[in-house]
């Protein structure tokens, strides 16, 4: 069951698809700032998670996809959980702020600094193999200048 009495929905499957692929949830302003701080060096892609049916049927399974496909993975994987954990989520996007808030989305931060953004709006309406062709082009253009960074 999915509705609990006063409780609202049972969110805990929406989380469970995303930490199942590794992505570390935070949930509170702090855990944001330390994973910001944490992961600062190399690369982070901070899913901003949502109830909706287009995170259901088009983001989260749009990363999977994207993660099994590509060899240009992100360092790091982080989520935030709009309308959950609302104070984490708001605190993150200051690290994006140019930005409108969105939900679903994705932010692909390099050193620290946003670099890409996947807005609700391409996410909504498309398929999750479009979603996931989105975030493989994310990942494969800053792979070169992560590893010419290394070099």
């Amino acid at each position: 069951m999915q509705f609990g009495f006063g409780i609202g929905p049972d969110t805990s499957w929406m989380r469970k698809e995303l930490t199942d692929l590794g992505v570390e949830e935070l949930t509170t302003p702090e855990e944001v700032d330390q994973a910001m701080k944490q992961h600062g060096k190399g690369t982070m892609l901070l899913v901003i998670n949502s109830v909706c049916g287009c995170a259901a049927g088009n983001a989260r399974p749009g990363l999977k996809i994207a993660l099994e496909k590509s060899p240009h993975k992100p360092d790091h994987l982080a989520t935030v959980f709009a309308g959950q954990d609302k104070e984490a989520t708001a605190h993150a996007r200051d690290y994006f702020s140019d930005y409108p808030p969105s939900s679903p989305a994705f932010a692909y931060f390099v050193n620290g600094e946003v670099k890409a953004m996947i807005p609700r709006h391409r996410i909504e309406g498309r398929t999750s193999e479009e979603v996931a062709q989105d975030l493989l082009m994310v990942f494969d253009a800053f792979a070169d200048k992560k590893e010419a960074e290394a070099e």
